[in-house]
């Protein structure tokens, strides 16, 4: 298991953020969920037992579909709280766009320390003590100044709405919460679901990648300081144009964002859930410059991106549709009939994912 393969394996099966389930007992809220849905007027279609990207429900003498994601992004505002925000922020909206809907409205949350206590922004932010000279000492109104200005910009970026939210000062802890709840419209008739379905589908990807957001890194050990990824507004806006475009072709059979641990994640989780698996070329995908060395084209967490699988003869048509919008796009490989998700750069294994950890990684 190479450093890389151990990183990206953290995070799919170790980290709470992939893993919630292990946490929170989901058969509890199907079980729930059930029962109210007997006198309910309304269908949910799509609920949290699923580990899809968002929630789906059908409201009575409604022809459309509400879809509806809710996203924390605290320990990234930390050393970065405007960028941190701003992508938690947009990463609920992709998870709708991610199931076909158009983002309408957004709520928040925000808990931190008593307005006038000093927070240290940076690097060094959850050491308490600045050691790099970079981080800025600010009090925590100032800071929720900055999340909140990110969470605006990018509502006002991608036409959304902001509808409410919550604020507490009663929090003691270094890591400020940061939620964002967005609810949105179906433009198709049917939710679109994050697994794979068809041996031979055409992995599309929308979106340039970068070399930002190395959260996945940080969280398995694997790096000393947390480089939040960058907010991206008018691609964001951009990516979720040409993604709508794609979906109201009917065409796309799955669909996933790209947020943590990127390429790797949304196609590893996708084969997994769908039981089948997927060879990457990731020499294909679309980047913002130059030197990105596979395993960084691999696991970083650049916004403002999709992958879409679609059958063969439907490229064309999905790529020309994500095109008219100025997006970048690449066809970077396969689903398989295989149980792991195999990722090559010219040619070379960088990194294979299997369907269940290794002993190796669970016994750490």
């Amino acid at each position: 298991m190479n450093t890389v393969e151990r990183a990206l394996m953290h995070g799919l099966f170790v980290h709470l953020h992939h893993n919630i389930d292990q946490a929170i007992d989901f058969g509890m809220f199907k079980q729930l969920n059930e029962l109210v849905g007997k006198t309910s007027p309304g269908t949910l279609l799509v609920g949290p037992d699923a580990n899809d990207d968002a929630a789906v429900f059908k409201m009575s003498d409604d022809d459309g579909l509400v879809v509806a994601k809710m996203e924390s992004h605290c320990s990234p505002c930390v050393p970065r709280p405007y960028d941190s925000a701003a992508t938690g922020a947009g990463g609920a909206m992709r998870d709708v766009v991610a199931m076909g809907g158009r983002p309408l409205f957004l709520l928040d949350f925000i808990g931190t320390r008593s307005l006038d206590e000093e927070v240290i922004v940076g690097p060094c932010g959850f050491k308490g003590k600045c050691t790099c000279g970079e981080c800025e000492t600010m009090t925590s109104g100032d800071r929720i100044n900055l999340i909140v200005k990110g969470i605006h910009d990018m509502c006002r970026e991608m036409g959304v709405f902001v509808a409410g939210g919550g604020l507490s000062t009663s929090f003691s802890d270094i890591v400020p919460a940061v939620v964002a709840a967005v609810i949105g419209r179906m433009v198709i008739d049917k939710p679109l679901t994050k697994p794979a379905k068809n041996p031979g589908d055409r992995l599309i990807l929308i979106g340039e990648t970068g070399d930002d957001g190395n959260d996945t890194l940080y969280r398995a050990g694997l790096v000393d300081t947390m480089r939040p990824a960058e907010a991206l507004f008018s691609e964001e806006r951009k990516t979720m144009e040409a993604a709508l475009a794609a979906i109201e072709t009917g065409k796309v059979n799955a669909c996933s964002d790209l947020g943590a641990a990127g390429i790797g994640a949304a196609v590893s989780e996708s084969v997994r859930f769908g039981g089948l698996g997927a060879g990457v070329d990731l020499t294909l995908a679309p980047i913002k410059k130059g030197g990105l060395s596979p395993e960084e084209i691999l696991i970083c967490e650049t916004q403002a991106r999709m992958v879409f699988q679609v059958a063969p003869g439907d490229v064309k048509e999905i790529m020309a549709a994500v095109r008219s919008k100025g997006v970048a796009v690449a066809d970077i490989g396969a689903i398989t009939s295989d149980k792991e998700a195999v990722f090559e750069y010219d040619g070379r294994e960088i990194a294979r994912i299997p369907h269940q950890p290794p002993s190796e990684l669970m016994d750490q």
